[in-house]
């Protein structure tokens, strides 16, 4: 029998968050992951305190970058590799009343230090943006399938990864402990993304899951060096390729691409740039979206070591340092929850 102190399910970016908790504090653990679940390792990977339809702020956005982003410096010189690029996002308007929306928010205490208050003109002919656009500070992007990748052959290395289907109904509970096959744990924590609708454990939780479908195009004449929020974000990856997404779906939860979707994407990147371009790539994930747009973060309602970090949605880069850190400070030493990420609100 192995004994350790947690069991993970899961090695998205919820999972190596807590990882990265228990490295820190020197508990023993080891990961189960099937590779089934891919929302983290297809996203865009930005970090972004502002809500750029309505111009408001991330919930929590200072507290999160706070702490997220110090933690992907540590996971750089864990993985020996380049993670965090930081790249301003510059919004397009698409008019003057949204220009003055944009001036009108950046007034705001809460934003302002994230909204900049110069109007930045357009001086890329490859671009259709004639009212220019207003610059996010503090944003950027982190290189997702890298951090996935390279985190997993970590764990290899450590001999902590289980390539392999969790199966809930072999879990054996015990008063002071669970079971799983031939391990024997303290504690579980699912991390499983979109998988936890299939969770028996956590069934009650309202996981919605939207499927977003992304593409990669390659655009030699585009040269640009920041991350473009319009009606879909192009996010520059290097050697003249983006990243152009993501769709909303949320009726369809399968991993499958879609036409339709490429045709959406597509069409919106047309009416945004005025290059040619090359689609090379086309993916998808389902996200874990909760109803409230808040994390699912707290321990089970009738067993006492069994745990729950779920529902990042889109903001997962930003949210999953915060929320592991909230997790395993509640278990470990007792400390409250913050109420609007505990699962007990739906208890």
């Amino acid at each position: 029998m192995k004994h350790v102190d947690y069991i993970i399910v899961g090695n998205g970016l919820a999972g190596i968050a807590f990882c990265e908790q228990l490295r820190k504090h020197n508990k023993d653990f080891i990961v189960f992951d099937n590779q089934s679940q891919q929302s983290s390792k297809v996203a865009a990977g930005l970090y972004n305190p502002v809500v750029l339809k309505r111009f408001t702020h991330v919930w929590n956005a200072k507290v999160q970058l706070e702490i997220s982003i110090p933690k992907y410096k540590i996971l750089e010189e864990l993985l020996n590799v380049k993670l965090n690029y930081k790249l301003p996002v510059y919004r397009k308007f698409t008019s003057v009343e949204e220009q003055n929306d944009w001036f009108t928010a950046s007034d705001k205490p809460i934003l302002e230090d994230f909204l900049s208050t110069n109007l930045i003109k357009n001086e890329n002919s490859a671009i259709h943006a004639e009212f220019g656009f207003g610059e996010v500070l503090h944003s950027g992007r982190i290189n997702t399938s890298q951090l996935i990748t390279s985190y997993r052959d970590f764990l290899i290395s450590e001999n902590k990864l289980y390539k392999e289907e969790f199966h809930h109904n072999q879990l054996e509970i015990q008063q002071h402990s669970v079971q799983y096959k031939n391990v024997v744990s303290k504690n579980i924590v699912f991390a499983e993304g979109f998988g936890l609708n299939s969770n028996p454990f956590f069934k009650n939780l309202p996981i919605i899951g939207t499927k977003g479908e992304m593409l990669t195009i390659k655009a030699p004449d585009l040269k640009m060096d920041f991350i473009l929020k319009s009606s879909v974000f192009v996010v520059p990856l290097g050697d003249d390729l983006y990243w152009i997404g993501s769709t909303y779906e949320r009726e369809d939860k399968t991993h499958g691409i879609t036409a339709d979707a490429k045709d959406e994407l597509v069409d919106k990147l047309k009416k945004i740039i005025n290059c040619d371009f090359e689609v090379v790539k086309q993916i998808a994930g389902i996200r874990p979206t909760t109803r409230d747009r808040r994390p699912f973060v707290g321990s089970h309602p009738d067993y006492q070591n069994l745990f729950v970090l779920n529902g990042l949605g889109t903001r997962g880069v930003m949210m999953s340092p915060f929320a592991a850190e909230q997790l395993f400070q509640h278990i470990e030493n007792g400390n409250s929850l913050d109420p609007q990420i505990d699962i007990t609100r739906f208890y």
